[in-house]
């Protein structure tokens, strides 16, 4: 669902008192071009949307509604939920809501995300209850418990001819019991707290997204302090591996280790740092991009603590958990920024025409480290072409994601079967590029390739994922990726959704789960072959 940016432009447009012919001259079109943009009749992006946008005196980010698009996005996801989906909403009913009360907007969507993690957190109850065998046993013990008090209480009450020792053996009998009851009841209170907490794992997840939406997943400051980072180790030598290594060692007393068993045996990471022996391990199997670009961000972290600091203090990060995943995003995000200074990645990013694996071959950095680096180019009035991105493991569940205002990810859990993140994984080391459609008319660049781990034993599993770029389709003919295609042609297009529970196309072959909405008909193709009356339940 796409923000009325034509409306955007033509009440501007009014308000400064500019005609239709006017601006149409200032920007290189046709007055009956402009027209047709103005009535949301023709999308608009690009090289053509910054000239409006300078043209109207407006910043490209309130003209394009990119706030409100991800508003709209998690009313959508409001609005399909089981228990509402059922009301006679209006079509337009969302996007009027967010153009004319926004706030009232905000606070629906704000609602629903703490309804959904209010039944997370049952659910988590409830899971754990039925499943945790350490709880269960628990509340055998705390049974027990009760029963062998009670028992003891009875017998003092109900037997008049206790002698005092005998009296005296009982109370000491009810005393230990209560004390191994108040224990295992402390015990289990600290069970539910645990899983309180790891059931909230949604929130810290949705808390990181909206600062990185609130930044436009650009933090300048951080950008500042890359640079002067990188003009220190500048003054030492290349910046590689061999001079970060020695600059870690020289300031902050860090020895490097490649290879050999790590401090702690059980650990499963390729690297690990120790606080307190001040020794950053890398796993022999290791690439080159891996440890440079770790060791960027132990020497971002060590170096520009307060920097970090000063960045999570302006989010709201509600818990521990999101603290944690914050600061672990904002010292990679400074990492990247060192290993690929902005105004020099931008430059070879255009020149290229946004060519990956050339990136990675100039910068000797990984096909994943350099996707990282193109979605943060959102400098202001110097921008690259934005994308989204997304990480998929091999079961389909979706690690890590930036949002791309106007594009509909799922929070959590799985997308789409048909996007290309998924068909990655069926040709391992290949880039895989598509032109996905969805139903709402919005069309997009996806791209996509697997990445893995290196193995360091013969035993040990490959560890596998997807990686994911996205981009508007206006976008796309500024990337290598166009080449060879006609983006005209809408035949092309694959025909997509966010997901199964959220996509209203019925006739696709690959849908797995119905969708939520109740006001589109039952796939056909899950119907039983003999038709039937089923109204038990059904939705009228």
């Amino acid at each position: 669902m796409r923000a009325p940016i034509g409306f955007r432009i033509s009440n501007r447009r009014k308000s400064l008192k500019i005609s239709q012919a006017g601006l149409a001259r200032l920007v290189g079109i046709s007055p009956s071009y402009l027209n047709l943009i103005e009535n949301n009749k023709r999308d608009i992006g690009g090289a053509l949307l910054n000239r409006v946008a300078t043209q109207l005196e407006i910043d490209v980010d309130e003209l394009a509604g990119r706030t409100e698009q991800k508003l709209l996005q998690d009313l959508e996801e409001a609005f399909a939920d089981p228990i509402v989906e059922s009301l006679p909403f209006r079509p337009d009913e969302r996007r009027d809501l967010v153009a004319q009360y926004p706030a009232s907007a905000a606070a629906l969507a704000r609602l629903h995300r703490a309804y959904t993690d209010a039944v997370s957190n049952a659910d988590a109850y409830a899971d754990r209850l039925r499943s945790d065998p350490l709880l269960s046993q628990l509340l055998h013990q705390i049974l027990s418990g009760v029963t062998a008090i009670r028992s003891s209480a009875e017998i003092l009450e109900d037997v008049t001819d206790l002698d005092d020792a005998e009296r005296q053996r009982f109370l000491n009998a009810i005393r230990r019991g209560s004390i191994t009851l108040s224990d295992v009841a402390r015990n289990l209170i600290g069970q539910f707290d645990t899983s309180s907490e790891i059931s909230r794992n949604v929130s810290p997840a949705r808390e990181i997204d909206d600062m990185i939406i609130e930044r436009q997943n650009y933090f300048p400051d951080l950008e500042d302090v890359a640079d002067s980072l990188r003009l220190e180790v500048a003054r030492i030598g290349p910046f590689n591996v061999a001079t970060l290594a020695a600059l870690l060692e020289d300031k902050f007393g860090v020895v490097v280790v490649f290879g050999g068993p790590a401090d702690d045996p059980g650990f499963p990471g390729q690297y690990q740092f120790d606080s307190q022996t001040r020794r950053m391990w890398f796993q022999g199997a290791t690439t080159l991009a891996t440890r440079k670009f770790q060791l960027a961000r132990l020497f971002g972290e060590l170096a520009a603590a307060d920097a970090i600091n000063q960045t999570m203090q302006s989010a709201v990060l509600s818990t521990s958990t999101a603290r944690r995943f914050a600061s672990r995003a904002i010292g990679s995000y400074l990492a990247g920024a060192m290993v690929f200074p902005y105004e020099r990645v931008l430059a070879d990013a255009e020149a290229s025409a946004y060519d990956i694996d050339y990136l990675g071959q100039v910068y000797s950095a990984s096909f994943e480290q350099v996707a990282h680096r193109l979605v943060t180019l959102r400098r202001p009035g110097h921008e690259g072409v934005p994308f989204g991105f997304l990480r998929s493991d091999p079961a389909g569940r979706l690690t890590k994601h930036f949002p791309l205002p106007g594009l509909l990810l799922p929070n959590s859990g799985h997308a789409c079967p048909l996007w290309a993140i998924y068909g990655a994984f069926r040709t391992p080391e290949a880039l895989l590029r598509q032109v996905v459609r969805f139903s709402d008319g919005s069309r997009y660049l996806f791209l996509a390739r697997t990445v893995q781990h290196r193995t360091a034993a013969f035993r040990e599993q490959i560890v596998a994922s997807s990686v994911m770029l996205a981009c508007d389709v206006l976008h796309a003919d500024r990337t290598i990726y166009a080449s060879g295609l006609d983006l005209n042609d809408h035949s092309a297009d694959i025909p997509v959704g966010p997901s199964c529970r959220l996509c209203t196309r019925r006739d696709c072959a690959s849908r797995q789960e119905e969708t939520l909405s109740s006001d589109i008909a039952a796939s056909p193709t899950r119907a039983p072959l003999l038709p039937s009356a089923f109204t038990l339940g059904d939705h009228h």
